[in-house]
C-alpha cells in the first residue's frame, strides 16, 4: 500500500503547494483529510497525478478548517462520494457535506472503509477546553499496522492505545500530526519512550507535531524516521 502526501507544511520541491493542514491519499482510493485550501489541494492532486474519480471515500479526522478546507473541491468533482465523519461533528458540517453531494457515514466505532483500511471511530479529545471528537485511520499491511492521525487532539498515545485495544498487532508505522507543538521536553520524551514500549517500528510525524518533538523523534528513530513532505509517497508494505 502507498500513502501519497497531498497537503502539508513542507514539499519535496516547488512544483507542489504548501499550507497549514494535512491530507493524504491511501492506496489511491481513500482520502484522509483535505487540507486547508481547495485550490492548493487540487493543484497538488494534479501534480501528483491523482485521479479524483478513482477516490472511493473521504475520511475527516476532525472538524478544524485545516483538515476539511478542500472537501468542497473534491465533492465538486466526485459526487456521491462516501464521507466518514465522527458522530460528534457539528450538525452544520454534516448538513453541508450532504448538500455538496457527499454520502455521510458517521463512524462511531472502528469501521472498515476499504480492503485493509479502517477508521478507529470517534475518540474523545479536547481543544481549548471544549470537546473535540476525532478519528484516525489504520491500515493492515504485511509488516503490521500503519496508523495515520490528523491532529491527535485526544492525545497521540490514546490513539495508539485505542488501535491496539481494537486490533492487537505489531505497530509498523505511525504518521501524521501528533499535536505536540506546545508540549515541553519532558512530556515529549515520555511520549517518545512510550512509542518504543508499544513497539512502534517507524515514525513519520508531520503538520502540528512541532519542531522540537519532530527532532526528538528523529534522534530516537534515526533511519526509521521519515521526513514527510507534499509530493512524497510512503510505502507501508
Amino acid at each position: 500500500m502507498e500513502i501519497k502526501i497531498l497537503y502539508d507544511n513542507k514539499a519535496v520541491d516547488s512544483d507542489f503547494m504548501t499550507g497549514w493542514g494535512f491530507s493524504c491519499l491511501i492506496d489511491n482510493k481513500v482520502l484522509f483529510d483535505t487540507g486547508g485550501d481547495v485550490g492548493a489541494l487540487q493543484e497538488n492532486m494534479q501534480r501528483a497525478k491523482v485521479d479524483i474519480a478513482g477516490i472511493e471515500a473521504v475520511v475527516l479526522s476532525h472538524e478544524h478548517w485545516d483538515h476539511i478546507g478542500g472537501l468542497r473541491g473534491v465533492l465538486d468533482k466526485s459526487r456521491n462520494l462516501k464521507v466518514y465523519v465522527c458522530p460528534g461533528f457539528s450538525t452544520g458540517l454534516k448538513n453541508k457535506t450532504r448538500s455538496m453531494g457527499g454520502i455521510l457515514i458517521e463512524s462511531e466505532a472502528h469501521y472498515k472503509i476499504a480492503e485493509n483500511i479502517y477508521t478507529t471511530g470517534e475518540i474523545a479529545g479536547e481543544y481549548k477546553g471544549k470537546y473535540m471528537p476525532e478519528q484516525a485511520v489504520y491500515l493492515r499491511t504485511f509488516k503490521g499496522l500503519t496508523i495515520l492521525t490528523g491532529c491527535a487532539h485526544p492525545g497521540i498515545l490514546k490513539v495508539l492505545e485505542k488501535v491496539e485495544e481494537d486490533v492487537p498487532g505489531k505497530l509498523h508505522l505511525v504518521s501524521g500530526g501528533f499535536h505536540l507543538k506546545h508540549h515541553d521536553t519532558k512530556a515529549i520524551s515520555f511520549i517518545v519512550d512510550r512509542f518504543r514500549e508499544l513497539g512502534v517500528e517507524r515514525v513519520a510525524p508531520t503538520h502540528c507535531t512541532g519542531t522540537e518533538a519532530t527532532e526528538m523523534f528523529h534522534k530516537e528513530y534515526a533511519d526509521a524516521f521519515i521526513e514527510v513532505k507534499v509530493g512524497q509517497v510512503i510505502g507501508t508494505n
